[in-house]
C-alpha cells in the first residue's frame, strides 16, 4: 500500500505545482476571475490571488520535497494543507455553480471551459488521492517501486491538468 501512496502524493505533488505556477504566470487574470467564484472585494482580489498561488506553490514543496529526501511522513502536512484547499475550491465551485455562475475555471491558467459538474468530478477525485495519501499506511518502498509510483502519479497529473480536455473530446463537445 506504500505504492499507492508514494502515487498519490506525487499526483498531489504535481497537480498543485502545476495549479500554482499557471496561477503564478497569470496573477491579474486569476484575480479579476475570483469574484465570479466568491464574493470579493476589489480590495481582496489580488491579496486572495497571491494567497491562492502561494498555498498552492506551498503544498507542491510540502509533499514533494519530504518524498524526495526520503521523509513521506512529513509529507502528511501538505496533503493536509491540499486536502483543505480542495474542499475550499469545490465549495466555492458548488456555490458558484447553485448561484448560475459559469465562469472559466481558471485551475491551470487561462481556459474557455466554463465552470460545471466535471469540476466536481476532478476535486472529488483529487480529494480522495489526497485522502488516500493521509491513510494509507507508511512503509519503506523498494526505491523502483517508489519510482514507478512517482510515475504513475506524475501521469495522474497530466491527466487531471488536461481533465477539461479529455472530458471535451471523450463527451463529443
Amino acid at each position: 500500500m506504500e505504492y499507492v501512496r508514494v502515487g498519490c502524493a506525487w499526483l498531489i505533488a504535481v497537480v498543485f505545482a502545476i495549479t500554482a505556477v499557471s496561477k503564478a504566470r497569470d496573477l491579474s487574470g486569476f484575480a479579476r476571475s475570483l469574484p465570479d467564484l466568491v464574493p470579493v472585494s476589489r480590495a481582496l482580489r489580488r491579496p486572495l490571488a497571491v494567497l491562492v498561488a502561494a498555498l498552492e506553490g506551498l503544498v507542491a514543496l510540502l509533499v514533494a520535497v519530504p518524498l524526495l529526501a526520503g521523509a513521506p511522513d512529513v509529507a502528511a502536512f501538505g496533503l493536509a494543507l491540499a486536502f483543505v484547499l480542495l474542499a475550499a475550491f469545490t465549495v466555492a465551485i458548488a456555490v458558484a455553480l447553485r448561484r448560475g455562475r459559469r465562469a472559466p475555471c481558471r485551475c491551470f491558467g487561462a481556459s474557455a471551459a466554463p465552470l460545471g459538474p466535471r469540476h466536481l468530478v476532478r476535486n472529488g477525485l483529487l480529494i480522495t488521492a489526497t485522502l488516500l495519501g493521509l491513510a494509507l499506511p507508511l512503509g519503506t518502498p523498494a526505491l523502483a517501486g517508489a519510482v514507478v509510483a512517482g510515475v504513475a502519479g506524475l501521469i495522474g497529473a497530466i491527466l487531471v491538468a488536461a481533465f477539461d480536455d479529455l472530458v471535451d473530446l471523450f463527451a463529443g463537445a
